[in-house]
């Protein structure tokens, strides 16, 4: 049996989650695949190996309706795996569905309207001049195949999957579906297979107490919250470091304005190489703030530094407490102070700290791994037969 996973915008966030869910499909034996478009100039994340990646670029309409027609036969898969509840993908995805009869599946990490205001959010152009504007100029809002309007529209076609996978329970009690966790690979990402100082000394790192953000910032994420905790603590050997970046604004570039003295940033790496790096950290941080946009997600970072075994730093938002338990340390989201209260605990009892990050692991090896992944979407794959 065949999975195709169908992104929206390979040079967008979705890639991440669809390169996990393929790495589950293939501890399951399916043969998977990854399709999609690509509005970016590159792909946002490094497939794992063995994953196959197609991609047919994305543009506006009226443009996009021939990629569509490109993209549809991409698709050959027996099940259809939609990422994301966006036009560009659950929508080609029930076009797929209704020219082939494939059983079709939605997953959701996100809540998409969040990123708009949510449900507040309405389409008011104000004139009929405005609504010509917004769907015949060039930069016409409109034009674009995931505009907010159409994300609303699509919203209203969830029901026509035949299954629907999602990471939070804010999603599940949103759209309904089969909990399906922001998992890893828990044999990859295996601390005794590295030795922390051996990879603070590779990526430049040695001497510093290395708070590791192993992902794209972005301002619901908090980093800032970190950056100013480090300017109350006003220690030179902290330092935070950021895996990659983010790909879709100059926002890496005005945290390094403003904090480059606590900044070092290691460029976008494929999973394979993700662990020795995390192994480098002394601590892991995953600061989101309170909003509906973090309130709807399962941060990946958090099972990046649970995996390896790292002290973990987050806070009370969305489902992190329930992710990871007593196995971590939790602030109140947006407060710089108790970032740096909690970073001077940790390391004053380092010990502890690393105690805890052991225990993380288990937690992780139990209810976040790809296995456990496994068996939760085999289940959900059976009820599709």
């Amino acid at each position: 049996m065949k999975v195709s996973l169908v992104v929206s915008d390979l040079s967008g966030g979705g890639a991440i989650r669809a390169f996990l869910l393929g790495q589950v499909i293939r501890k399951l034996n399916y043969e998977v695949e990854v399709v999609g478009f690509q509005f970016g100039q590159e792909l946002y994340g490094i497939p794992p190996q063995g994953i196959p990646v197609v991609s047919i670029p994305g543009q506006q309409y009226p443009q996009f309706v021939k990629s569509i027609q490109t993209l549809l036969p991409k698709i050959d898969g027996d099940i259809i795996y939609a990422v994301k509840l966006k036009p560009s993908s659950f929508g080609v995805s029930l076009l797929k569905k209704w020219f082939t009869g494939r059983p079709l599946l939605l997953d959701m990490d996100d809540w998409e309207l969040s990123w708009y205001g949510g449900d507040q959010w309405s389409y008011q152009p104000g004139s009929l001049r405005q609504v010509y504007r917004d769907l015949f100029k060039p930069q016409g809002k409109l034009r674009f195949p995931d505009d907010p309007l159409y994300v609303k529209w699509t919203e209203r076609w969830v029901s026509l999957a035949d299954q629907i996978t999602i990471d939070t329970e804010f999603l599940k009690q949103r759209f309904g579906g089969v909990y399906l966790p922001n998992g890893k690979d828990t044999d990859l990402f295996d601390p005794g297979r590295f030795d922390p100082d051996s990879s603070r000394q590779r990526y430049g790192l040695q001497g510093y107490k290395v708070l590791m953000f192993p992902g794209a910032p972005r301002p619901h994420k908090g980093v800032e919250d970190v950056l100013m905790a480090l300017d109350y603590l006003n220690q030179d050997d902290y330092r935070l470091v950021i895996v990659g970046g983010s790909p879709y604004d100059d926002y890496d570039d005005r945290l390094i304005q403003q904090w480059g003295r606590w900044i070092i940033q290691i460029p976008r790496s494929p999973v394979e190489t993700m662990p020795e790096i995390v192994a480098a950290a002394h601590v892991v941080v995953v600061p989101q703030r309170d909003t509906l946009t973090a309130k709807a997600q399962f941060p990946l970072k958090l099972t990046d530094g649970m995996a390896m075994g790292k002290p973990l730093l987050s806070t009370r938002v969305g489902d992190i407490p329930e992710i990871i338990g007593d196995t971590g340390y939790l602030v109140d989201p947006g407060s710089p102070e108790q970032i740096a209260e909690t970073l001077t605990k940790i390391f004053d009892h380092f010990g502890e700290a690393q105690a805890k990050g052991w225990q993380a692991r288990q937690r992780c090896i139990e209810n976040y791994s790809i296995d456990s992944m496994a068996i939760i979407l085999e289940e959900v794959i059976n009820k599709l037969r």
